[in-house]
């Protein structure tokens, strides 16, 4: 945390490295949560490169108080959301299913496991309610805690967890040892 303040305080001043430093510490973190949450790789990557520029032309006003990671978590969950919201209100057809690449040291016999296993989660993850994959994804990929997550969404904590709960509950019947461990 000690690094971000110091990085947003060399952004504040101008210095454009610190901005590259965020993004390549955040983006990818950032991006596997909208791709989880949308479905959708290139909306995921406009959600992301949306947050990243508001960020960038508010940073004069910005104050850290917790985690970047976190708070740039929250900002694309809010545009995830908004951008369903807009997609519902247009009555379009629903989003592609995320295509998840693996990358590693693993063989590739592993990395072709990898990928389907991958694929069933993913898939299952959009079978889920939005509330319990949004719930979902901000814990695991946005690391935020379960108050966070409540005040981001405008819900008690109770609701949060039993949303983190039904929606593993519910991935697990989906995926119903499809997926190994």
């Amino acid at each position: 945390m000690l690094k971000d303040r110091l990085l947003i305080r060399k952004l504040k001043q101008g210095r454009k490295d610190a901005f590259c430093r965020i993004y390549e510490k955040y983006e990818s973190d950032l991006l596997t949560l909208a791709v989880n949450i949308l479905g959708d790789p290139n909306a995921a990557e406009d959600v992301v490169q949306d947050v990243f520029i508001l960020f960038v032309q508010s940073v004069g006003n910005f104050h850290l108080t917790g985690s970047l990671k976190a708070y740039l978590a929250k900002c694309v969950a809010n545009k995830c959301r908004d951008m369903i919201r807009k997609l519902q209100r247009h009555k379009e057809s629903t989003i592609d299913k995320a295509e998840q690449t693996v990358s590693g040291t693993d063989g590739p016999a592993q990395l072709v496991i990898r990928s389907e296993e991958l694929q069933h989660i993913s898939r299952a993850l959009t079978e889920l309610p939005y509330e319990q994959r949004e719930t979902i994804m901000l814990r695991l990929h946005g690391g935020l805690k379960f108050k966070a997550i409540a005040e981001s969404q405008k819900v008690s904590i109770k609701t949060v967890q039993s949303r983190y709960q039904y929606g593993l509950i519910k991935l697990r019947s989906i995926l119903n040892g499809q997926v190994k461990k």
